[in-house]
Order: C-alpha cells, then sequence, then structure tokens
C-alpha cells in the first residue's frame, strides 16, 4: 500500500555537516555547469553548433544536490536541458562537448547532440526532446532495479511545463502502483518555454499534485544545494529502503531563454537581472559557506572550471566529424 500522501516545505540544513573536501566537490561541479553553459551560449553565436540548445545556468543547485545522493549504479532521465543533468551524474566535459559539436569522440558519436545527449555508463540515461518523456523511461529503471533487487534508484528531471503532460500522470500512478524506487524531480524555474507556470499549472501547485497518486511531496529552494540535497537524500534513502516513490519541486530561475535564440520578451532586463542578483545558485553557496571556505579557493575552482571548458570547446572545434559510413550504425534495427 502506498504511504499517506502529504507535502511539506523543506528548509536547508547547514553546511558544517559536511566536510569542507565534500563541499568544494559539490562547489566544482556547480561551477562547471556554470561555465560549460555560458561558454555554450558564446559558441552558439557562431552558428557552428548543429541542434538547438537549452541551458541551464541558475538551476545547478538543484542538480548537483539531487545527484550527490545518488550512487554511480544509480539512472536519472533528464529533459531538453539537460547539460548540468550530465555533469551532475558525472559525464566527462570534453567527449560533451564532442557530442555537442557533432563530432566523433562525444558521448553518443556526435549524433544525439545537446538534446538527446546521454552516457549509460555512468548511468546518465539521456535527455529529451519530448516534454515530459522523461518520467515513463524513470519507471521502467525503476522496475528493473526493484525487480533485480539491486538497490538501485531511478531520478526523473522534469520541468514545470512538462509536469503538465498526461504520460507523466500516468509514470506517478504506475511507480505508486508497482512502489518503484523512483524520485520525481520537477524543477519549476517559472517559466514553461514563454508561458508563466503560475498560469499553466491550474492549481498553482505542482508539488500538490502528487497527493492524488498518494505520494508524498516536498517543496525546496532550487537554488540552495543544501535544502536540495537535504529533500534528496531523504527521498532517495525512501526509496532504496522499499519505501516507494516520491516527488520534490525544486524552484528556481534559468538565467537565459527557453533556448539559444529566445528574445525572452517575456521577462525584463530588470527582472532578470534582480533573479542574478539574488538567486544565483553558486552566490548562495558561497554565503553560506563563508565561514567555513576561503572565497579564493571558490575562485580557483571557478578559474579552473573555466579553463577545462575552454580547452574543451579547442578540441571539440579540432576533433573530426562522424564517418558518413555511421549514418545506419547505433540504430535499434536495420531495414
Amino acid at each position: 500500500m502506498s504511504q499517506p500522501a502529504t507535502t511539506s516545505k523543506v528548509t536547508s540544513g547547514g553546511p558544517e555537516a559536511y566536510p569542507v573536501e565534500e563541499l568544494l566537490g559539490a562547489y566544482r561541479r556547480m561551477s562547471e555547469i556554470r561555465a560549460f553553459e555560458d561558454r555554450l551560449h558564446l559558441e552558439n553565436m557562431t552558428g557552428d553548433i548543429p541542434g538547438f540548445i537549452h541551458l541551464y545556468a541558475g538551476e545547478e543547485a538543484t542538480a548537483v544536490g539531487v545527484c550527490d545522493n545518488l550512487r554511480p549504479t544509480d539512472v536519472i532521465v533528464s529533459t531538453h536541458r539537460g547539460h548540468g543533468h550530465c555533469l551532475a551524474k558525472g559525464c566527462e566535459i570534453q567527449p560533451m562537448m564532442c557530442e555537442i559539436f557533432g563530432k566523433d569522440e562525444g558521448l553518443c558519436r556526435g549524433k544525439g547532440g545537446s538534446m538527446h545527449i546521454a552516457d549509460l555508463s555512468v548511468g546518465m540515461l539521456g535527455a529529451n526532446g519530448i516534454v515530459g518523456g522523461g518520467p515513463p523511461l524513470a519507471i521502467g529503471a525503476g522496475l528493473s532495479a526493484k525487480t533485480l533487487r539491486n538497490g538501485g534508484v531511478a531520478v526523473s528531471f522534469t520541468g514545470d511545463g512538462g509536469s503538465n503532460q498526461g504520460l507523466v500522470f500516468e509514470a506517478m500512478n504506475m511507480a505508486v502502483v508497482l512502489q518503484l524506487p523512483v524520485v520525481f524531480v520537477y524543477e519549476n524555474n517559472g517559466m514553461g518555454e514563454a508561458t508563466g507556470a503560475a498560469f499553466a499549472v491550474g492549481s498553482g501547485d505542482i508539488a500538490g499534485r502528487a497527493a492524488g497518486f498518494g505520494l508524498p511531496a516536498t517543496v525546496v529552494d532550487g537554488t540552495d544545494y543544501f535544502a536540495v540535497r537535504d529533500a534528496a537524500a531523504t527521498a532517495i534513502e525512501r526509496a532504496r529502503s522499499g519505501g516507494g516513490p516520491s516527488v520534490i519541486e525544486a524552484t528556481s530561475i534559468r538565467f537565459y531563454g527557453h533556448f539559444e535564440g529566445d528574445a525572452g520578451l517575456y521577462r525584463t532586463p530588470e527582472q532578470l537581472q534582480e533573479f542574478k542578483d539574488s538567486r544565483d545558485p553558486l552566490k548562495i553557496f558561497r554565503t553560506r559557506t563563508a565561514d567555513l571556505i576561503e572565497a579564493s579557493a571558490l575562485d580557483e575552482i571557478d578559474e579552473a572550471a573555466t579553463t577545462e571548458v575552454d580547452a574543451a570547446v579547442a578540441y571539440a572545434r579540432a576533433a573530426a566529424w562522424p564517418a558518413p559510413t555511421q549514418v545506419l550504425t547505433d540504430v535499434y534495427a536495420s531495414y
């Protein structure tokens, strides 16, 4: 039987609970995501990147806070805005950059690109161009883990726009019926493409919907790494120990448009600057750890992340394209 459905708000624990090296590692992953996305914002303007790009800057604390609770054998399913999830789960920067540039040394041999990037070796089952397409894949992975009794957990990341999709509701219902080790993470960045979540989410409460399926849910500040990590720790341990699925709604702001090229007319420059000043996950992390970590140490991490991303771009630009003979390889069936 499912547990009584409840919705709660999670406040953050303190950074004092974690070793300094662990804190530095968390900041490093967030800094790498920011550097990666900021550089792609510039690279996309050159016209050398095929396909659409949807940037994750501003939401780093959610991906890293969740994935820092996962084991290497656990899996995640992403969205079209997947670079941050990839890096948080352990994908390497250089093969990721090659993939986005469409090169043969990419994680998917240059055939997936930004919206379909995946790395099964680290449990990243893939970004997804289908809005709301991730949760059904997560319950498949959760069913596998339950059947094999390997203690695995599956996490799906879905945006506030995707949360309105019917297949998402079906996935939540099936997860409860089968009591699967799945955590549904809804990243509510306030905008489903150019439509405000306040308009598109009829109830105005994404997490509250979980009660209709018998799922417990928590709402957390998605810009606070420690709040996300605490909420995810509870949900993931519940799933791993046989307690069943649950929901986390993480609220944040994306710093860039829905996609690269989006004019962003639904937000004023003043609003966007206020978001960057007050809701930047990296700034919030720095403030919360100021008594434990010197700012200079975090500055060094930022510099190293920028250097690594710069090197990855240079490598990807020089890398080889897939050979024409590979056009029909890496598919499920040949006809």
